[in-house]
């Protein structure tokens, strides 16, 4: 049913059981994965101004997920990694519609019954109500 499920990540313990599932349907359907990071830029700066910053970012990104693909060493073939700059909720649906994403799976809070309203402007639920695909949040 799928052949391309994108797994945006924020490279944290909590994104991996979306990682996981999405492992899971690649290998029951020979389907690729890919794992994005999104490096959130600030508005209104120069172009070189936080350019060692990002690098600095970048490396980490790159060593995160490197680590996080040597948890599944069987998957390396079905698995690319991309990581990119920009807005992230922007970025990750721009993405998906660029490189013909079916799914995207990504980690979602639970929501407070205290305070429903506070998970209104999370990223999963942005990228959920702007994406052209189907979105499966994981909680």
């Amino acid at each position: 049913m799928f052949t391309h499920i994108l797994v945006p990540t924020d490279l944290t313990e909590r994104s991996l059981k979306s990682f996981e599932i999405a492992l899971k349907m690649a290998m029951n359907q020979a389907c690729e994965v890919t794992l994005l990071h999104v490096i959130e830029t600030i508005d209104d700066t120069e172009g070189n101004e936080f350019q060692e910053f990002y690098r600095k970012l970048e490396k980490r990104a790159v060593r995160r997920m490197e680590q996080i693909a040597t948890l599944y060493p069987e998957c390396e073939k079905i698995v690319r990694r991309e990581i990119i700059y920009g807005k992230r909720v922007r970025e990750i649906v721009r993405y998906a519609k660029e490189t013909d994403i079916d799914l995207i799976i990504l980690s979602s809070h639970r929501i407070d019954v205290r305070d429903p309203n506070a998970g209104w402007g999370s990223i999963s639920y942005k990228v959920s109500i702007l994406s052209d695909c189907p979105v499966m949040l994981v909680k």
